[in-house]
């Protein structure tokens, strides 16, 4: 749900996990066939763990990160992991680049000339997001909501990024 005011975008858990199958549809509709999902930590790890599961293809995990400061809500310098970590072997021909969004399109740009460019046993590689923001400088193979303006999406699970261990504790009282 959009709020009036087009800042944030509330997503429930039912909601989230409706547009990763409509993600899904979308990929299989394509008639594309892949080999491998590699997911973008941390964003794409959901959607890359269920999009595995429903294409039954081994997943993979790279691990980024550029969203540090106030609980994970401002953009600063972009880490990418120089390893990709795999089942098995290392990650070689048709690639499925899995993330939750295209924000400023910074990050999966970056990635993908990475990859690229020092991932030669990638015959080929698309992308996949949950959402595209207007102001996205990356247009992904694969999206199910493009958003005009630029909100902060609230998913599901981010109320854990400002609970700690002791706040558990109160909460269940262990």
């Amino acid at each position: 749900m959009l709020t009036e005011d087009g800042k944030h975008l509330y997503v429930s858990y039912d909601e989230y996990h409706n547009l990763i199958e409509k993600l899904a549809i979308k990929i299989h509709q394509s008639g594309w066939e892949f080999d491998n999902i590699l997911c973008l930590a941390r964003g794409g790890m959901r959607p890359g763990d269920i999009l595995s599961r429903i294409f039954d293809k081994p997943l993979a995990i790279m691990s980024t990160s550029s969203y540090r400061a106030e609980a994970g809500t401002v953009q600063g310098h972009l880490d990418i992991a120089r390893y990709i970590t795999t089942p098995k072997g290392e990650i070689a021909g048709k690639v499925l680049l899995v993330d939750d969004l295209a924000d400023t399109g910074h990050t999966l740009h970056a990635v993908v000339n990475q990859l690229k460019n020092n991932y030669q046993p990638i015959t080929e590689l698309r992308t996949a997001v949950i959402w595209t923001k207007g102001v996205s400088a990356f247009k992904s193979d694969y999206s199910i909501q493009d958003l005009p303006t630029n909100p902060w999406i609230q998913q599901p699970f981010e109320p854990y990024d400002n609970i700690r261990p002791e706040k558990l504790l109160e909460k269940w009282r262990v």
